[in-house]
């Protein structure tokens, strides 16, 4: 029951926030300008912001497991790699692809993520931070690939010179930044005054509210039939199939407690907030992704406690 009231507090006010921003678009407060101009705003600034500091303040060199951060690097990788192939080979509309591979690789670990295992250790972080440092860069990374290259408008097919136009716009993409000059200034153990460091702050700490804000104020229920089931498959890979395949490999590597919830947080976790406003400024399909992150919180809070109840009935938590 603890577990699941965790899952529950977790979720809850993410789905607050969405069905505020829906109300108030019903109620002509907000309109499609605001939605808009946020997912700029969440795209462009706050959300490589939040980037930058998460990196900023990962401690690289306290208590470093290089195996643990290679696995976590792995199972994003190779997931990333077998979601988009698949994805490839069966959904006829390629325009989804890019946003239903972002919803079903990519979790929430670094807010949702650290919030539950905060929760479930008294605020004692545990490996959660070496799990962000091996999956969070790369989860943004391969969401600008998909994206740029699975765009409605992508440069894809467009021979060199459209392959070299979409990696430029990948290196130059606000989210890869963050990633990179995170990296710097985590290494050399950047310094800035606590005025900066507070505005900084503020800046990131309204991504997430804005961000679901806006999924809000976009959700749609007129989508076609062909994006809610889209969207119902990627939840079912998202929080059932890549758990049932990788959380047994993790066992078989040995890894448990703190270890473990950060895996099951990393591959069970529900879709990122954030990949909505990522899709919609990438010309990608926000609608698919809004389904797919409404479907994944709404349904998390119960397959994470399935997950950690079946986890701790195998002595890998305790």
């Amino acid at each position: 029951m603890d577990n699941l009231m965790y899952s529950i507090n977790g979720t809850v006010p993410v789905f607050a926030l969405i069905i505020l921003g829906y109300f108030l678009r019903n109620k002509g407060i907000i309109g499609d300008t605001f939605v808009k101009e946020a997912n700029t705003y969440v795209f462009r600034i706050a959300l490589p912001v939040m980037i930058f500091i998460d990196m900023w303040k990962a401690d690289i060199y306290r208590e470093f497991d290089i195996s643990f951060v290679v696995f976590c690097f792995l199972v994003t990788l190779i997931s990333f790699a077998i979601i988009w192939i698949g994805a490839e080979l069966f959904i006829k509309d390629k325009t989804m692809i890019g946003a239903f591979v972002q919803g079903s690789f990519r979790s929430s670990a670094a807010i949702l993520g650290l919030a539950f295992v905060s929760n479930m250790y008294d605020g004692d972080l545990g490996m959660a931070p070496l799990m962000i440092i091996g999956c969070v860069p790369l989860y943004n990374i391969c969401s600008v690939i998909v994206l740029t290259f699975r765009g409605k408008h992508s440069d894809y097919s467009k021979g060199k010179a459209g392959i070299k136009k979409a990696l430029i716009n990948i290196v130059t993409n606000p989210i890869i930044v963050g990633i990179f000059f995170g990296c710097i200034a985590s290494l050399i153990k950047l310094k800035l005054p606590l005025m900066i460091t507070k505005s900084l702050d503020l800046v990131a700490q309204s991504t997430v509210p804005i961000a679901l804000i806006a999924i809000g104020g976009g959700f749609t229920f007129a989508s076609s039939k062909t994006k809610k089931r889209t969207a119902v498959w990627g939840t079912v890979i998202k929080l059932i199939l890549m758990p049932t395949v990788v959380l047994p490999i993790a066992v078989l590597f040995g890894y448990s407690n703190q270890e473990m919830l950060a895996i099951i947080i990393m591959i069970a976790g529900p879709a990122t907030a954030t990949g909505y406003a990522m899709a919609r400024e990438m010309d990608n399909d926000y609608v698919l992704s809004s389904y797919m992150i409404v479907l994944t919180t709404m349904f998390s809070a119960f397959t994470l406690t399935a997950w950690i109840f079946i986890m701790k009935c195998l002595g890998a938590l305790y």
